[in-house]
């Protein structure tokens, strides 16, 4: 074997065993208790191993913008109106220059597999785009990188729009996205996605419902038009803060839809945080969906980063433990197996969410691996506790040291 990962705790079925790992070619070929093997031997020292995050949902080509904007209001219109003065300067060079930083930091914490959607318009073309794969071709080794194209300006209103996300998907995006809230007919946009997405054989994953009032929803028509499609398992939404609004009786149904339809949910608590309940000056509603009662229905759900240092989320470090450690602060999320969830939206239920059948810690699917300063899921996510290595394919990808205390002697 090339590689031997002794003393290992993984989490399997909600319970937690010991088990040595053999990798050979980039794969698992061996899970046991006790593996007698020959080869290089690593020790994970009874530390938690999960196979390796995944972020779900974050934009790349917009990322470490913030000394080129000005955020006054903190709403979702001015992210939009700076972002969008930003692109006009954007070089492919300055893409993948700002892209590469963020996806350094994502890699040293642990994420290894990872959906970006890219903005594609008449103004940005394909600038934003063709540097995002040549990153994609570059960080191969670390990362494996999905373009999921959309409009963030809109559809129906912006002229030649639609003929670019035609393009990107010949190009070879693999999800096609929308952002319904900034067109001027919201459901002609849905519309037009779902022809689309069937014509190419493509994945939906839209920004839904990002607004502080329960004006204009438009989840129910997500749904609908989901079924009447038959994309159940491949559509997936989103921000939809406004579901956080909702009583319980009309948010219990709404999950009984989604669970139905096949449409799973993204929440992404930086970004919501920050932008929601601007209107407001107390009672501030936070605009971050709880989860546990949708996975309780039947939903898959993930949790994802979305921006980092631009207009949108004036901060960010790539961390998804750091990231679900937040959803689970605001959601007040406390039982120990719904911490343990949380860890699952960033991993197992994220990976259903992007329909990945090579992923887990299993014979025969590619050695991607991370070692967590932890002794189970539920401490990894209370504990902030830091990724202290990973593999991708069997190969070292990043690594970090724990603190050491200097004791007065």
């Amino acid at each position: 074997m090339d590689l031997i990962i002794r003393n290992a705790v993984l989490a399997q079925q909600s319970e937690l065993r010991r088990a040595d790992i053999g990798i050979a070619n980039g794969s698992i070929v061996a899970i046991e208790s006790s593996l007698r093997a020959e080869g290089e031997e690593r020790d994970a020292e009874h530390c938690l191993l999960v196979p390796g995050l995944i972020e779900t949902h974050i934009h790349l080509d917009k990322t470490c913008i913030l000394d080129r904007c000005t955020i006054r209001e903190g709403t979702v219109a001015e992210a939009v109106r700076e972002t969008a003065a930003a692109k006009c300067n954007f070089t492919a060079d300055d893409v993948y220059t700002r892209a590469k930083q963020t996806v350094e930091r994502c890699v040293s914490h642990g994420t290894m597999r990872m959906r970006t959607h890219v903005e594609l318009d008449p103004g940005i073309g394909f600038i934003g785009f063709e540097a995002i794969q040549q990153l994609a071709r570059d960080y191969a080794w670390a990362l494996d990188l999905e373009i999921c194209v959309f409009p963030q300006e809109g559809l129906t209103n912006y002229p030649g729009t639609e003929e670019l996300l035609i393009e990107g998907l010949r190009r070879g995006a693999r999800t096609i996205g929308a952002a319904p809230y900034f067109d001027t007919d919201p459901p002609a946009q849905i519309d037009r996605i779902f022809a689309i997405a069937r014509e190419f054989d493509v994945d939906i994953d839209m920004h839904l419902d990002l607004a502080e009032t329960l004006d204009h929803m438009q989840i129910e028509y997500v749904c609908r038009k989901t079924e009447e499609y038959g994309w159940g398992g491949r559509v997936a939404v989103g921000h939809v803060t406004q579901l956080s609004l909702l009583p319980p009786d009309r948010f219990n149904a709404i999950a009984g839809q989604l669970a139905n339809a096949g449409v799973a949910v993204t929440v992404l608590p930086s970004t919501d945080l920050h932008l929601m309940g601007r209107r407001q000056d107390r009672a501030i509603p936070r605009g971050v969906v709880p989860l546990e009662p949708l996975r309780a229905a039947g939903v898959t759900c993930s949790i994802s980063t979305n921006n980092v240092l631009n207009p949108f989320t004036p901060y960010g470090d790539g961390s998804l433990i750091r990231m679900a450690n937040l959803y689970a602060n605001v959601c007040h999320v406390s039982r120990g197996d719904h911490l343990a969830g949380c860890l699952d939206m960033v991993t197992h239920d994220a990976a259903k969410l992007m329909r990945l059948r090579d992923y887990g810690i299993k014979v025969g699917v590619p050695a991607d691996l991370v070692c967590i300063d932890a002794r189970s899921p539920t401490e990894a996510i209370a504990t902030l506790a830091q990724p202290l290595w990973g593999l991708k394919r069997g190969r070292p990808s990043f690594s970090r040291t724990r603190p050491v205390l200097h004791r007065p002697v």
